[in-house]
């Protein structure tokens, strides 16, 4: 099979990918230096972030089952991370928040995540990172619309 035009852009786009997520701590058990798993470290920080959700944005938000996700939650509200309260928009749905300990929780998440990418940085010459922001943001964006097209 004769290679077409950007299959070693592709290649190397595949390849920086698979090693981002391994060195990220995606594919360990727990992530961010806490004892919970991506999912549900990824949960607390789209919930701080916005103060409150309900389940459904949240599996929207994360792009996972509802099932999947209601057993998340139950864990991180058994575990003391999560409070749930009554939605005003809806009386069915319940709103989800950070208790205290979730916000220390998230804090931790935080300061684990800003240390990661600071240190990543400093090892990175000056033009490298320039655009690098820019960059992973529109990357991100260009596959959102990948799947939402396909």
């Amino acid at each position: 099979m004769t290679p077409r035009r950007g299959d070693a852009e592709i290649g190397r786009i595949r390849d920086a990918s698979r090693r981002l997520v391994r060195e990220l701590g995606f594919l360990r058990p727990t992530l961010a230096g806490t004892d919970l798993p991506p999912s549900a470290v990824h949960a607390l920080v789209e919930i701080g972030g916005r103060g409150a959700m309900t389940a459904t944005e949240l599996c929207e938000v994360l792009l996972l089952e509802k099932s999947s996700v209601s057993r998340m939650l139950r864990k991180l509200v058994e575990a003391g991370e999560l409070r749930e309260g009554a939605s005003e928009q809806d009386g069915r749905a319940k709103l989800l928040s950070l208790t205290p300990r979730g916000r220390a929780t998230l804090a931790r998440i935080d300061a684990f995540a800003r240390n990661q990418v600071a240190a990543a940085l400093a090892r990175m010459r000056p033009q490298a990172r320039g655009g690098l922001a820019d960059s992973l943001a529109a990357y991100a964006g260009a596959l959102a619309a990948s799947r939402a097209d396909g």
